[in-house]
């Protein structure tokens, strides 16, 4: 059975850091790519950012400089570090695990940055 539970989300300030992390048991970890998605209060879900096996990451432009993702394959976890959060950040935030026409999904912890 696949499952990825995540953990890290909550209550912060604006301009605070947050790390999310996601572990991942059933799958051949380090052959996925692995993603961080979130959806905002009444919006669609969007690409945050990804790592692949080999460690290249890509990030969306809003994140850039402030969010920077991670992986320990060892541990088959996956981590988003989240710095100088904005309001905007709130959201869900899922980690999504990609081989080929394969996914999986974590949960979703929420992520609130507000004052």
């Amino acid at each position: 059975q696949v499952q990825l539970v995540e953990s890290g989300g909550g209550l912060v300030q604006p301009g605070g850091s947050l790390r999310l992390s996601c572990v991942a048991s059933g799958i051949s970890f380090s052959l996925y790519r692995m993603d961080w998605y979130r959806q905002p209060p009444g919006k669609q879900r969007e690409l945050v950012a990804g790592i692949t096996g080999g460690r290249s990451t890509n990030y969306a432009d809003s994140v850039k400089g402030r969010f920077t993702v991670s992986r320990d394959n060892a541990k088959k976890t996956v981590y988003l570090q989240m710095n100088s959060l904005k309001p905007e950040d709130t959201a869900v935030y899922y980690c999504n695990a990609v081989l080929s026409a394969t996914d999986y999904w974590g949960q979703g912890p929420q992520v609130t940055v507000s004052s």
